[in-house]
């Protein structure tokens, strides 16, 4: 709803006497302001409604720390009210400088909305009746998400060029987070034992590893014998750091050449044999192995950088209000 500036200036002088006094919880406040873009107001009950997803698994995940809980709530409920206070940006953006979306666009993605999430219209109308809201809301709701990801698509995820220099440069600025420690080219034979007291498994171990003193390829007696996850690829669990291996075998695959076999490694758990094919020395990745990451770094970067500046240029074009801070 839109209304005049003095209105709107009326208004906003009220609310800020009203909550300038005892200040109610946020349970009370479900319809209270949070904030106001341009004429229109965000209530608390939106921005609680937004979070109660990610509210819910805070939850969970802090149920025996109620203060970093609150924290994190805190922060998380800002990040909401950001999110609805940008999009209120968006959609008066899209009623200053473009024509009305067509009623027909708007039904053809309804419809689409239906078939994808609900099936049909008869789902639908029961699934909004039992979340209380009506289906004029439903259908605002899509035009909203629509006309939104258009014009962030049109921002912020329009083509953007990473060129080769871009990523060598940000590539030979960030060599130590690229280093990699000593790694050993491995493969492996897991025997995993049926008890702590289990001698045959360390027997097997034993009998295997005289086969391939005798002859038999690491590789083939993997494919048999071993029951870690690399069975099929024959044991292979390519280059490895120290870092990725339990100390037991670390200090035993790293202190190999390459082309030997290890002895047994005995834990309570499992009986391993280690044969290392190559060794390589601690080193920067190079380029060709992470260009591709690189690139979706600075596609994200750039992505923020033209989020920032497109919202920016929406605020100050704006008039915005928060109460939040007078209400937490």
């Amino acid at each position: 709803m839109r209304v005049s500036s003095m209105k709107l200036s009326r208004f906003i002088i009220f609310l800020a006497a009203a909550f300038g006094s005892a200040l109610p919880s946020r349970a009370e406040l479900a319809d209270g302001v949070e904030a106001i873009v341009n004429s229109e107001v965000i209530t608390f009950g939106q921005v609680d409604e937004k979070t109660e997803p990610a509210a819910a698994a805070l939850r969970r995940e802090y149920a025996g720390q109620p203060d970093v809980f609150q924290q994190k709530l805190a922060e998380t409920l800002a990040d909401s009210l950001e999110q609805l206070i940008e999009r209120q940006l968006i959609l008066d953006d899209f009623e200053t400088e473009y024509s009305k979306l067509p009623d027909s666009v708007v039904d053809e993605l309804v419809q689409d909305r239906i078939h994808d999430r609900f099936g049909d219209r008869i789902t639908l109308m029961k699934t909004l009746q039992e979340q209380g809201i009506t289906y004029e809301q439903f259908r605002k709701d899509v035009r909203d998400q629509y006309i939104e990801s258009v014009l962030r698509a049109k921002n912020i995820s329009q083509a953007i060029i990473i060129s080769p220099y871009k990523v060598e440069t940000y590539y030979l600025a960030h060599q130590d987070d690229f280093k990699v420690g000593d790694q050993v080219k491995l493969r492996m034979i897991v025997l995993n034992k049926s008890s702590a007291d289990d001698t045959n498994t360390l027997n097997l171990a034993r009998e295997i590893q005289s086969k391939i003193k005798d002859g038999a390829t690491f590789q083939e007696m993997a494919a048999v014998y071993s029951q870690g996850s690399q069975q099929h690829q024959g044991g292979d669990w390519g280059w490895v750091e120290r870092s990725v291996l339990r100390k037991e075998i670390s200090d035993v695959a790293f202190a190999l050449k390459p082309g030997q076999v290890s002895d047994v490694i005995d834990t309570p758990e499992s009986c391993y044999l280690a044969f290392v094919e190559q060794t390589r020395p601690a080193q920067v990745r190079p380029l060709r192995d992470i260009r591709d990451d690189i690139e979706k770094t600075l596609l994200t970067q750039e992505q923020a950088r033209l989020q920032k500046q497109w919202m920016d240029g929406l605020k100050k074009k704006s008039f915005i209000r928060s109460f939040v801070e007078a209400q937490r």
